[in-house]
């Protein structure tokens, strides 16, 4: 493995010293393997950069591996062809954003005007991840890391409070004097009270029944091993109230299906959107939790699989004393915590004021650093 690597490295860095001859123009790309398409962040940003600016050249790159190193060859000779993308547009742009850990932008030799941000995808602390997670279930192996040289040539990091600094150091294996507090562009929208009446017009058209009851937002972490799951959502189905309703939200990547009549799904709308008609949320170890608390919803944790999950992953938060609600592996406990216990707003309102620093115009700021960034350097 370590002699292929080598191998390919060496090939990508000579095609590359020819595409980096192309010259550099006034862009901006911004890369990602979270999704196919570009994320709520990325066209919030494209939006307040052309505001600012509207000859900056914005392009997405979004394309997902799955299955990463163990994924099909089919598959891996796709994404090989897309690096060639990849390359092609870091060598003709000034700025790189990602939100994600990216081969071409860790591992080539670039030019050194272009300047490499790490907008981290997650907006605050939860699992550990990245170096944090080396040789662990669910983590990379530390010998392919090194020679991946995995988030390595980061100019800057983005957090959301000072209290992410350190995670987010120790998960890129950076530096914490080049991580800014910038919070994520959707900051924008959970404020925005506009946003919200129009996304609640949307939803209760489409889903009328979400008015007559107490919505519950249940919307727990990816885990590759589902196993339990299932059983978890039948037995919180089981536990509602009359007047409650469950709305499932799984990971996108997830697996798991469900024709339980008491849980709604909603396919049209995204757990972000559904946000904005919930009454309460139950997670586990999603940073979902975020969002939630900046739109001052109650919040409940259903960790049916603590212990195996810390052990499989790990957690970077102090889980049992920091998180503002009630933490039970019962899902009547949880049922009937968010039907009839007073919940305590002072706790959630600390706890979010710690992880999430609000900036008024989250988008506008980061698109100014940007730019910023971009009069500073030159075409070399």
């Amino acid at each position: 493995m370590q002699i292929l690597i080598k191998f390919l490295t060496a090939i990508l860095n000579f095609i590359y010293f020819f595409i980096k001859l192309l010259p550099v123009r006034d862009k901006v790309v911004m890369i990602s393997r979270q999704s196919n398409e570009p994320s709520r962040d990325f066209k919030l940003l494209k939006i307040a950069l052309n505001k600012l600016n509207p000859n900056i050249e914005v392009v997405f790159l979004c394309h997902t591996l799955d299955g990463g190193l163990h994924s099909s060859i089919l598959n891996k000779i796709k994404y090989a062809f897309h690096m060639l993308k990849q390359m092609k547009e870091i060598a003709t742009s000034k700025v790189v954003v990602l939100d994600t850990y990216c081969i071409v932008v860790s591992l080539l030799k670039h030019k050194k005007s272009l300047c490499i941000i790490q907008m981290w995808h997650s907006i605050g602390t939860m699992k550990k991840f990245g170096y944090t997670t080396l040789d662990t279930a669910e983590g990379t192996q530390k010998s392919i890391a090194k020679m991946m040289r995995m988030h390595e040539q980061y100019d800057y990091v983005l957090a959301s409070s000072p209290a992410y600094v350190s995670d987010l150091a120790k998960g890129f294996n950076c530096s914490k004097e080049i991580v800014k507090i910038m919070p994520l562009p959707r900051v924008d929208l959970l404020k925005d009270k506009n946003f919200k009446i129009e996304k609640q017009k949307q939803i209760y058209q489409k889903y009328p029944q979400l008015k007559e009851k107490k919505v519950i937002l249940y919307a727990p972490t990816f885990r590759k091993d589902e196993s339990e799951m299932q059983k978890a959502v039948e037995q919180l189905s089981i536990s509602l109230k009359d007047d409650q309703i469950l709305v499932l939200k799984l990971h996108p990547l997830s697996k798991l299906n469900t024709d339980n009549l008491k849980v709604l799904l909603t396919p049209d709308f995204d757990s972000f959107d559904m946000l904005f008609v919930a009454d309460a949320l139950i997670s586990d170890y999603s940073c979902i939790i975020y969002e939630a608390a900046l739109l001052n919803i109650p919040l409940y944790f259903y960790n049916f699989d603590m212990y195996k999950y810390t052990g499989v992953r790990g957690l970077a938060i102090d889980y049992e004393h920091e998180l503002p609600g009630v933490i039970s592996k019962d899902p009547k406990k949880l049922i009937n915590a968010i039907e009839n216990t007073t919940y305590d707003f002072d706790k959630l309102d600390k706890f979010c004021k710690k992880y999430v620093i609000y900036h008024k115009n989250a988008s506008k700021d980061i698109a100014e650093f940007i730019i910023s960034n971009m009069k500073i350097r030159g075409d070399a």
